[in-house]
């Protein structure tokens, strides 16, 4: 029998740990065709694990088995991907504390006598789970790139854009709602531009006071005002050569928007309480929830300056237009923190899948998180559940049939072309790419007239339009 110094070949390895040995469960493993490597203790088992990738643990459970002695095993048990297989002698599943064990932390168990084919099953079965599971992950592609996770269409365009900003030094404006990642995008375009090597410094404009806001940005002198004790570089001034990031932008007050548009317009900037012009070379990246276009027609924000932090323009896209990202998030996040909770958690349950893929998120990727690593703690089984996860029931309505959404996509084109061409339907069916014959038909099928005020309708078969009479009426429905 291997001991704990013994090289350990994990295929078809079961870990059998118990403070006294047995040797003809020893043998009898031998002969079905596995290698026991035997542990007495969790933290000989956590260095034989942490060696090797071991599939299959054998727990044997003493008859006077304590909640100290089941807490130890669980925590050993919880932190590998172990799939373990309990011994008990009859009757210790009446026993709470050791049922509540079996249920959180093994995969299976067997009771005594334990020289049987039923262990055998438990453990072929075990190992084989195991080998399924390493089998999905191992070829499973890149979360994402720059840093984020996501492999959908919007988020791919995302990336090629992060990428076309990296070689320009023009200033750029990441749009999008709060939870989005603005942050990241920014740092990866930083990443990817000639000054990497250089400082990041960002800083969130609404975390500030507007009365320390400039001072902030642009440092002071000392003496500058109360409290100035000394010289303070500033935020603009530390980016030099490197990319500063204007985080929610939107909410920076006026008298700071004309100062910054003068450095921007000039590159030079002056410390409070100083007159000298300091040149800086900064790149400058900015962001907001804020919709800045209805900031400046509102006067919120000046026009000029928003013209300046724009030339290019990148849009985060929200969580709930994501699809399929959002599984792939919380299994991101559950990777993360899976080492939060009492319990060794397997994964994600199919109705939780389903609970996060109807919800909204209007807290968007950081509101998933927070809410994964809230489950983790919460959870009371091996897998978050939808209810672990506290999320509102989605309302979705009624039920919309392939048919019924097809039926109304081509009523509303047909009612967008007779407007654009003045309910002619000559030139409504030639836009329509179908014979005015058809474009009759349809629109009887679909209860539309040409003139509901009492004018004439079209002929299919020939005959002047109403449209082309100069009567120009709007269709309805009948």
């Amino acid at each position: 029998m291997n001991t704990p110094c013994t090289p350990v070949d994990t295929e078809r390895t079961v870990l059998y740990v118990s403070n006294s040995p047995d040797q003809e469960l020893v043998e009898f493993l031998a002969a079905s065709g596995w290698q026991a490597v035997h542990a007495k203790s969790t933290a000989a088992a956590e260095r034989l694990i942490e060696r090797g990738n071991i599939k299959v643990g054998l727990v044997q459970l003493p008859d006077d088995c304590t909640s100290q002695h089941l807490s130890a095993l669980a925590s050993c048990m919880r932190r590998a991907e172990t799939n373990w297989v309990a011994q008990i002698v009859p009757g210790q599943t009446e026993n709470e504390l050791i049922s509540r064990f079996i249920l959180d932390y093994c995969f299976d168990f067997v009771t005594r006598p334990w020289l049987n084919d039923r262990l055998m099953f438990a453990l072929g079965h075990a190992h084989g789970l195991s080998s399924l599971r390493q089998t999905r992950v191992t070829p499973e592609p890149s979360l994402g790139r720059h840093g984020m996770v996501g492999q959908c269409e919007a988020m791919q365009q995302l990336y090629r854009r992060i990428d076309k900003c990296g070689v320009t030094n023009a200033p750029v404006f990441v749009a999008g709602e709060s939870g989005t990642g603005k942050e990241l995008t920014a740092r990866a375009i930083h990443e990817r531009s000639p000054r990497a090597g250089r400082a990041f410094v960002a800083i969130n404009c609404a975390a500030i006071p507007p009365s320390l806001l400039q001072a902030e940005l642009f440092g002071h002198e000392r003496g500058a005002f109360t409290g100035a004790l000394q010289r303070k570089i500033g935020r603009i001034e530390s980016a030099h050569e490197g990319t500063l990031f204007l985080d929610e932008i939107g909410d920076m007050p006026h008298e700071c928007q004309a100062v910054l548009l003068r450095f921007l317009q000039e590159g030079t900037i002056e410390r409070l309480g100083g007159n000298a012009l300091i040149h800086v070379d900064v790149r400058v990246i900015s962001a907001t929830h804020v919709d800045l276009d209805k900031a400046v027609e509102d006067g919120r924000f000046r026009s000029d300056l928003y013209h300046r932090l724009c030339v290019l323009r990148l849009v985060e896209p929200p969580l709930r237009e994501r699809g399929g990202d959002i599984k792939l998030l919380a299994n991101y996040a559950l990777s993360m923190y899976r080492q939060d909770g009492a319990r060794k958690l397997r994964g994600l349950s199919s109705d939780a899948i389903v609970a996060m893929s109807n919800y909204q998120w209007p807290g968007n990727v950081r509101e998933l998180i927070n809410c994964v690593r809230r489950a983790v703690v919460m959870s009371e089984g091996r897998f978050i559940t939808a209810s672990d996860l506290g999320l509102p029931e989605a309302d979705n309505g009624p039920a919309v049939t392939l048919a019924e959404i097809r039926s109304k996509a081509e009523k509303d084109a047909i009612e967008h072309a007779l407007q654009r061409h003045g309910y002619r339907l000559s030139e409504a069916a030639a836009e329509l790419g179908i014979s005015r014959a058809t474009l009759y038909r349809l629109m009887h099928a679909n209860r539309l007239h040409q003139d509901p005020a009492g004018g004439r309708a079209s002929n299919p078969n020939g005959g002047t339009d109403a449209g082309d009479e100069g009567q120009r009426h709007a269709p309805s429905l009948v």
